[in-house]
């Protein structure tokens, strides 16, 4: 779907405080992937604790997917550029994730899903985010949707630049999900060479951009592709001004952070060891996806 967006004026743009490689790495049954949020990474970008890339049109790469595995204490946001991915899990949620698509899930108390290539050939790229829940929520049932590309707003700016709304509010155009705590901002945007962007979000949210094509200046800071631009939290700063001299699509995140302690052991995201603890002994007993 096709909005008319009101486009909000961004009186001072933040800055790109820092810029991130991504490390290479794999996961799953070994699907190779670019890990660009990383562990210790956690504080700054609060309330995101993860963010993975894969692109590959190798086979060997992803082609044993991510078998059977368990969560606890937070959600992933799984965006598909392109590719086919099936979801099963312990709720009895099932659903095939393909190109534009999202899937998003929220592990709360557990769940164990497994998430499989169903493509023997071709192109597979995408994102998982982890965004975490507050401790009062981290152990609510587990939750699952489907998002297909149709039904995820999207608008077009009088500059040619098109914005997909995956999470949050860009341009009085919202999103297919919102989320009261940590309110998420998740766009993906398509710049055309020559194009600027901008979108308003608060100064106390912790925002950042990875370009996956081309490459992108923010405030005079050229920030290429396949890396991560963590943009400065300057108090006057009411958004982001993107500009493209070559076409460029990138996604940019921000949320508003939780301000908790984060213990992360795996595939579990509490707030205090014992927690951790707890969810490693009822997954050993069978009891974290009940």
């Amino acid at each position: 779907m096709t909005l008319a967006a009101k486009l909000e004026a961004v009186t001072q743009s933040r800055i790109i405080e820092h810029i991130i490689t991504g490390v290479a790495t794999s996961d799953g049954a070994g699907v190779k992937l670019t890990r660009v949020l990383t562990q210790n990474l956690q504080q700054r970008l609060d309330p995101f604790l993860m963010l993975d890339n894969f692109h590959s049109d190798d086979p060997d790469d992803y082609i044993a997917g991510f078998p059977d595995h368990p969560h606890r204490g937070f959600e992933t946001v799984t965006f598909m550029i392109a590719g086919r991915m099936r979801h099963r899990d312990s709720a009895g949620h099932e659903g095939l994730l393909q190109n534009g698509g999202v899937q998003w899930m929220t592990a709360g108390r557990g769940i164990i899903h497994s998430e499989m290539p169903e493509q023997e050939n071709g192109v597979m790229e995408g994102f998982q985010l982890w965004l975490n829940l507050p401790a009062r929520r981290k152990m609510i049932p587990a939750w699952y949707r489907d998002i297909p590309k149709e039904e995820i707003p999207n608008y077009v700016t009088g500059q040619g630049v098109s914005v997909r709304v995956i999470a949050g509010t860009s341009n009085g155009v919202t999103g297919a999900m919102t989320r009261e705590d940590t309110e998420p901002l998740y766009i993906d945007i398509d710049l055309p060479a020559g194009s600027t962007f901008s979108t308003t979000f608060p100064a106390t949210h912790n925002a950042f951009v990875y370009v996956y094509r081309g490459a992108l200046t923010i405030s005079g800071k050229i920030l290429g592709e396949n890396r991560m631009g963590i943009l400065a939290n300057t108090p006057q700063a009411d958004g982001v001004t993107l500009s493209a001299s070559i076409p460029a699509k990138a996604i940019l995140i921000c949320g508003k952070p939780l301000g908790e302690p984060i213990m992360q052991h795996g595939p579990f995201v509490m707030n205090t060891k014992e927690e951790i603890y707890q969810a490693i002994r009822d997954y050993q007993e069978g009891r974290l996806a009940g």
